[in-house]
């Protein structure tokens, strides 16, 4: 089962939305400054996930949200139309 979060950056009011098996050592990884493309914006904070049966799943669907490039378009996935 693969996991697709959509994190929040209270420091720099943005998204970043991944996806990943172990969805809480994820979070860990990128608050920690292990991932460089969340380690200027820490601390991140769950705002979302939903689990996929399958990787390629997860990956699609991580794909269709970034190429939105929207942050209304995640803020209306939060806010319950996920």
């Amino acid at each position: 089962m693969f996991w697709l979060y959509i994190l929040f950056s209270e420091k720099c009011k943005k998204f970043y939305v991944g996806y990943s098996v172990d969805v809480d050592a994820r979070l860990l990884r990128h608050n920690s400054g292990m991932v460089n493309a969340t380690k200027n914006c820490r601390p991140y904070i769950f705002k979302a996930k939903k689990t996929f049966p399958s990787q390629k799943e997860a990956m699609q669907e991580e794909s269709r949200i970034k190429n939105k490039k929207s942050s209304k378009y995640i803020q209306w996935l939060i806010e319950g139309n996920w």
